[in-house]
């Protein structure tokens, strides 16, 4: 109520009667701090308060980023042309199944079940290479 008030103290140039009862602008600009006040306080973040420290954060290892780079890039390389080319276009280039589609010259439902079997597929050459989940 404080903060309307002053507000229409600031501002008399604002309580024009020709555009309305002053009553009315008075509730509205009220409405309108409460809206404000309310969408401050949910934005906010609380404070977490906690015994304990973080977890540290674990180090890349960047061998082991290149060894399974070069693991996935062999099991590409073992699928079917038409099965890496889907994988390729939606996973690694992140393009969606409309657009993988149009750069295919397929449909997108080809596009969705080439991705499920190529999927599988890629999953069975993992684990006949050795690698687990």
């Amino acid at each position: 109520m404080q903060e309307t008030l002053l507000r229409a103290w600031r501002h008399p140039e604002s309580l024009d009667p020709t555009r309305g009862s002053v009553r009315s602008w008075l509730f509205t600009t009220a409405r309108n701090l409460a809206i404000d006040a309310w969408r401050r306080r949910s934005a906010r973040v609380g404070e977490v308060f906690t015994d304990e420290l973080p977890e540290p954060v674990q180090a890349v290892d960047e061998a082991e980023r290149a060894v399974e780079a070069w693991t996935v890039a062999e099991a590409l390389n073992r699928l079917s042309p038409t099965h890496r080319e889907v994988l390729v276009e939606c996973f690694y280039q992140g393009r969606s199944v409309a657009e993988a589609a149009s750069r295919l010259g397929v449909p997108p439902g080809t596009v969705k079940s080439r991705t499920h079997y190529a999927l599988r597929s890629l999953r069975l050459v993992l684990a006949e290479m050795g690698v687990t989940e």
